[in-house]
């Protein structure tokens, strides 16, 4: 099988090395030198992101903002199925569909980033086949990957993505710096995992606020626990029901 994964950054890189043992595969990027040194990493090859060449599979791992327009010029070059891991599912299935409509199409979320694999990849297997089917299988070997579907997946990253990173967010930019003696075993935790979130890239969470709602819930439960001080005991009576 040959593989074309379009984007080249560090999600690119990780399903490029993961399907490297026993695929084909090729990279392409806007940036040609970033490409280049991804594929000298993983000993493939790199190609301009204009080719005319065609491969077996395309894989998306551009940013969320840009999946719909990279569907729409690159799953062309495509002649079996197309793929994306973009972190979105109703706007890349429903642009698969429509510019891919006669190929395999899968769309798979790995829920971690790479520097932290492996882990669990949400997936959604829209239009499966024999090579979908395969790169199904190669991620499995070390990832554990479950169904889902684009709505569900969707309303979920309200959740487990904006809103908790909102909240981290809200914390960093709100706590005042104490010695490390006065930390408990609540804010002790709460202050490493900050540090883990403020690692990350700022523009892949940039894009995760505007693509999926749920801050707007964190602030408005925040702004409760702030204006009502005597309920604050049924507050917490109340999350533990949910």
């Amino acid at each position: 099988m040959t593989l074309l994964v379009v984007g080249a950054g560090t999600m690119g890189e990780w399903f490029a090395h993961m399907l490297a043992e026993t695929t084909e595969v090729a990279v392409a990027d806007t940036d040609p030198e970033r490409a280049t040194a991804v594929a000298d990493r993983l000993g493939v090859t790199s190609v301009p992101l204009d080719t005319d060449e065609r491969f077996d599979a395309v894989c998306f791992a551009v940013p969320m903002s840009a999946i719909e327009d990279a569907i729409a010029e690159h799953a062309p070059k495509a002649e079996r199925a197309v793929v994306d891991v973009t972190g979105s599912m109703a706007e890349p299935v429903a642009a698969m569909e429509t510019h891919a409509p006669d190929r395999e199409r899968l769309s798979l979320h790995p829920l971690f980033a790479p520097e932290n694999a492996p882990g669990h990849i949400a997936a959604v297997a829209d239009a499966a086949g024999p090579v979908t089917d395969e790169i199904r299988t190669a991620l499995a070997a070390e990832n554990d990957l479950f169904e889902t579907t684009p709505a569900e997946h969707d309303r979920a990253m309200e959740t487990v993505q904006a809103g908790a990173h909102a909240a981290v967010l809200a914390y960093a930019l709100a706590a005042e710096d104490v010695r490390e003696e006065f930390h408990t075993p609540i804010s002790g935790p709460l202050d490493e995992l900050t540090e883990q979130v403020l690692s990350g890239s700022p523009q892949v969470y940039a894009e995760i606020q505007e693509r999926f709602d749920g801050a707007e819930a964190v602030a408005e439960a925040a702004e409760r626990i702030a204006t009502d001080g005597a309920g604050v005991e049924a507050l917490y009576r109340e999350a533990r029901d949910r």
